[in-house]
C-alpha cells in the first residue's frame, strides 16, 4: 500500500490505483482500496478505534490512476463540494489504435446509463434521460500503432471518456464492453487518471499531483519516455 500512496497530510490521502482495483466496495465483495487503507494507517499509525476514511470521487476498477480519499469530515464535505462544482481539474491519458483523428477535439455528446450491461449509451444530441458529456483531447505522442491522448473532462459522467472514445472511433486499447478489437492480458483498459489540481480544502494551498503510468505493461512505459 505504501508504494501507491502519492499524496498524504492530516485531511487527505491520494493514491495511484491500479488496474482491477476496487475504490470502494461492491457487490462482488471483493476487497477494495478503501478497506486496505484503512487497515493500512490502522496499523502505521498504531490507532485503536476505526480509522475516518471518505472517496471523494470514483474512477472504474479496470482504470489505473489517481484518486482521492479524505481523512477527515471537514475535508470530506468540502472536497465532494469541489468535485460537484468541478473545482477539481482531472487530466487523463487514454491510449487507442491510431486512426486518423484531429489532432485535437472537443467531443460533446449525451449519455444515458444502461443499468442492464452497465453501459453508457451515447447519443449525438439532446435526448430524454441522457446527460450532456463534454471532453477536450490532445495526441500528444504517436507510437507505433498507437495514439496516446491527453484528455480534459469538462463533465463527470458514467463511463464517459470510454463511451464518448468509442463513439468518434477510436476505442480505448483492451475496452471490449466499448468495441476493443481484444483485451489487455491484465484485464484493464488504457485509460489513466494521470493529474489532479485542486485547490486544498483546508489549506488553501495548490495542489498537482502527478501518477506514473502502469510500469507493468510495454505500451504504457513507451508514453512516459520522453
Amino acid at each position: 500500500m505504501k508504494e501507491q500512496i502519492v499524496y498524504e497530510d492530516n485531511h487527505i490521502l491520494v493514491v495511484n490505483k491500479k488496474v482491477g482495483q476496487l475504490v470502494q466496495g461492491d457487490k462482488t465483495g471483493d476487497e477494495s482500496l478503501l478497506e486496505l487503507i484503512k487497515d493500512f494507517i490502522k496499523k502505521r499509525d498504531n490507532k485503536p478505534g476505526n480509522v475516518f476514511l471518505g472517496l471523494v470521487h470514483r474512477i472504474d476498477r479496470p482504470t489505473s490512476g489517481l484518486v482521492i480519499y479524505a481523512k477527515t469530515s471537514k475535508a470530506l464535505s468540502r472536497l465532494t463540494q469541489m468535485v460537484k462544482n468541478r473545482e477539481v481539474k482531472k487530466t487523463y491519458w487514454a491510449v487507442v489504435a491510431k486512426e486518423m483523428i484531429p489532432q485535437s477535439q472537443r467531443l460533446v455528446h449525451y449519455l444515458k446509463k444502461n443499468e442492464k450491461n452497465n453501459k453508457a449509451i451515447v447519443f449525438p444530441k439532446a435526448t430524454d434521460g441522457a446527460k450532456e458529456a463534454i471532453l477536450m483531447y490532445n495526441v500528444i505522442k504517436k507510437l507505433d500503432n498507437y495514439l496516446l491522448l491527453e484528455i480534459d473532462l469538462e463533465t463527470g459522467r458514467h463511463h464517459q471518456i470510454r463511451a464518448q472514445l468509442s463513439k468518434i472511433g477510436t476505442p480505448i486499447k483492451g475496452d471490449l464492453k466499448y468495441g476493443s478489437p481484444r483485451s489487455n492480458p491484465d484485464g484493464g483498459i488504457n485509460l489513466h487518471a494521470r493529474k489532479l489540481e485542486f485547490i486544498h480544502p483546508v489549506t488553501k494551498e495548490k495542489i498537482e499531483i502527478i501518477a506514473p503510468v502502469p510500469q507493468n505493461d510495454a505500451v504504457w512505459k513507451a508514453c512516459e519516455i520522453e
